[in-house]
């Protein structure tokens, strides 16, 4: 059995681009919650929930890719 090196760079890219939004996803609810009386306060909230969402999809993604390459699926 070998690694299908295509499909693990796939992956190993996902994780790459889950990596920033992991601190920024958080860094933009903080800022929200911090400024509660600005007329932005829910569609910035709205932003930052989107944006930790895409995080934890895009780990799940790339994890998943990982091991469909390891394994042969």
């Amino acid at each position: 059995m070998h690694t299908n090196k295509q499909i693990l760079t796939k992956g190993i890219k996902l994780l790459v681009f889950a990596l920033p939004l992991m601190f920024i996803g958080p860094s933009v609810i903080f800022s929200s919650f911090k400024n509660q009386n600005h007329p932005f306060y829910i569609p910035i909230l709205g932003i930052g929930i989107i944006l930790c969402l895409l995080s934890m999809f895009l780990i799940f993604k790339g994890i998943q890719t990982i091991m469909k390459s390891l394994f042969n699926n």
